[in-house]
Parts: structure tokens; C-alpha cells; sequence
């Protein structure tokens, strides 16, 4: 049986990284690249990619990534890069003649106050969350991007592109940038810098009142396997061609205080924790409803606490330069 040719776009992020080890075990052919090799914020480069690999399928995983702070810090690199690489990677997979295609998107897609747990059928259905507004902006574009070349094309070139849409992701390979970080990884840097400097405390932006839904990425990239590979009859059937993308999380959230805590304790830090009020919390919650995910077969299976300890070994090991 020949091997599936396989290109990852972004193979060194979170997810991306997960998504080669497992494909690995499938024993299929994995294509990457590195941006000197490949720069997505070119059309032409990505075009010519497509044309020349003869890719069977593309997860497109790569995206520019980050928490509140930089997200507001930086909204017109979010939204550009962000919109340029979907383009130039979706519109060069067709031009190149990849037939599957998974787009890898966000909860953030949905407005802010959408009600809980959120299905898929609310997006568009209110104003989206200010201080990501321009990330989440380009990830829908993506969405349609794919749900519009499938109306276009799909019966004429056999395409069928799909997007999945994770809760907050989190796991070894995290960025763990004080401040262009996502939550666990920034809460991670910072107990384990308090607990080796010997700091009297951790200062940690908003209340520690909202609450999140957190997915290990072994099981984002278990579910984005899943989901690229599912029988085109059962998807379609779960899905119109208008709302086609599909929700991904653990099904619990968990607020900010609670998880500071446990993290807190899995570093070992002794010291005080305290919230600072003046800085803003973003949605106060966000728990996406998975129903349809699980209906076609797929479930979660790493807890929180053993993602938890996994992600901040990995994390010691780092430091430690045995990785």
C-alpha cells in the first residue's frame, strides 16, 4: 500500500510537533519545512512548494501564537501573518492539487459571551473578545476559506478541506515566554523562576475568576488524525456547508486561581500568589461543547494533572539542556 505524503505547516509548534510523532507511528511519508526553507508569508514560494511536492494531504498547524499580552501588543502582526499563511497555504495545496486538507483553528472564533458550553452553530452569533479580536478574525477566515473552496471545487477536483477547533491547547513544546505566552506555559516560567530565585510571590494578571477548558496537544493531534481520516459520508452528514467546522476540548474548565495553584504545587513553589485586578481577564468563560467529536468516535484521554506534570518535566528538561 503506498505511503501517504504528508506536509505538516508547522511542524516545530505545539501541535505540530505532536502531529509528526503520531503520523509517525502510521508509518506515513512526513514532509516539513523550516521558514528559511519555506517562508508561508510568500504565495509564490508556497505555490511553487505544492506544485513540485505532489502532497497528499496538508495539516496546517502553523500560525502566529500568543496570550493576552501579545495579543494586544501586536494585533497588526496577528492578523496579517495569521491571514497570510491560511491564504498562501490553502490556495497553494489547490493549486498543487492536495485533496485533504485540516485547518487548525481556535475557540476563539466564538463571541464573547456565547453561551456555555459553545457549539459551532454560534459562531457569528455576537462581538468577539476585544483583546483577540484580530487573531480570531483570521482564524474564521480560514474556516471559510476551506468551506468556500469546498463549494467552489469540491465536486470539480475531488477537494475536501476541513477546520478543527480546539479549546486552549497546552503540552511539551509550549512557548514559555513570560509574556507571549499562553496561560499554563506563563504560569509554568513563572512558579518555576519564583521557586529557583527564591521570590516571596507570583503577580498573575485579572482575578483569577475566569475559567478555561484546557486539551493536552497528544490529544489535539490524536483528534486532528481522527478527523482528516474520518469517512467524507459520516462528516458530512455532522456538518453543513456553512458551518463545517468541528469543536475539540476535555469537556471541564477549570478557573484561572484553581489551575495557578495546582501549578503551583506540581513546581514546588512555596511562596504567595496574588492577582492583580487592574489587568484585564479577557472572557470570563470559555467551555466549548465537543458533542459532535465524540458522537463520531473520539475522546480526550490525558487528564489535566497528568498534563500538567508532563508538560512541566518536559519543561525542567529543557532548562536543563537534555532536550
Amino acid at each position: 500500500m503506498k505511503k501517504l505524503k504528508i506536509f505538516i505547516a508547522g511542524h516545530n509548534g505545539l501541535v505540530g510537533n505532536s502531529l509528526i510523532n503520531q503520523l509517525k507511528m502510521q508509518n506515513e511519508k512526513i514532509i516539513t519545512k523550516t521558514k528559511n526553507e519555506l517562508n508561508l508569508l510568500n504565495q509564490k514560494e508556497v505555490v511553487t512548494f505544492f506544485k513540485k511536492e505532489k502532497i497528499d494531504q496538508v495539516y496546517l498547524a502553523a500560525a502566529r501564537v500568543g496570550g493576552i499580552y501579545a495579543n494586544n501588543t501586536f494585533p497588526a502582526e496577528f492578523i496579517y501573518e495569521n491571514l497570510m499563511i491560511q491564504t498562501n497555504v490553502i490556495h497553494g495545496a489547490f493549486e498543487g492539487g492536495v485533496k485533504k486538507l485540516l485547518f487548525l483553528g481556535s475557540s476563539c472564533i466564538y463571541p464573547k459571551f456565547a453561551k456555555q458550553p459553545i457549539n459551532e452553530e454560534q459562531l457569528f452569533t455576537g462581538k468577539l473578545e476585544p483583546t483577540n479580536e484580530p487573531y480570531a478574525i483570521a482564524k474564521i477566515a480560514g474556516i471559510k476559506m476551506c468551506e468556500s473552496y469546498n463549494r467552489q471545487y469540491s465536486l470539480s477536483h475531488k477537494i475536501d478541506y476541513r477546520s478543527i477547533m480546539p479549546t486552549n491547547l497546552y503540552g511539551p513544546r509550549n512557548s514559555y515566554h513570560p509574556e507571549n505566552s499562553h496561560v499554563i506555559a506563563a504560569l509554568i516560567y513563572r512558579f518555576h523562576d519564583a521557586k529557583i530565585k527564591k521570590k516571596p510571590k507570583v503577580v498573575i494578571w485579572g482575578t483569577g475568576k475566569p475559567k478555561r477548558e484546557f486539551l493536552y496537544v497528544d490529544d489535539m493531534a490524536r483528534a486532528s488524525i481522527f478527523l482528516m481520516n474520518l469517512n467524507k459520508k459520516i462528516y458530512s452528514k455532522n456538518i453543513s456547508n456553512r458551518c463545517s467546522h468541528i469543536n475539540v476540548g476535555s469537556g471541564e474548565d477549570i478557573s484561572i486561581k484553581k489551575l495557578s495553584v495546582q501549578i503551583k504545587k506540581i513546581v514546588g513553589y512555596n511562596g504567595k500568589i496574588v492577582f492583580n485586578p487592574k489587568k484585564p481577564d479577557g472572557t470570563m468563560r470559555k467551555l466549548i461543547n465537543s458533542q459532535k467529536i465524540i458522537k463520531l468516535g473520539f475522546k480526550p484521554t490525558v487528564s489535566l494533572e497528568e498534563g500538567l506534570k508532563k508538560t512541566y518535566s518536559h519543561y525542567v528538561e529543557l532548562l536543563n539542556g537534555n532536550i
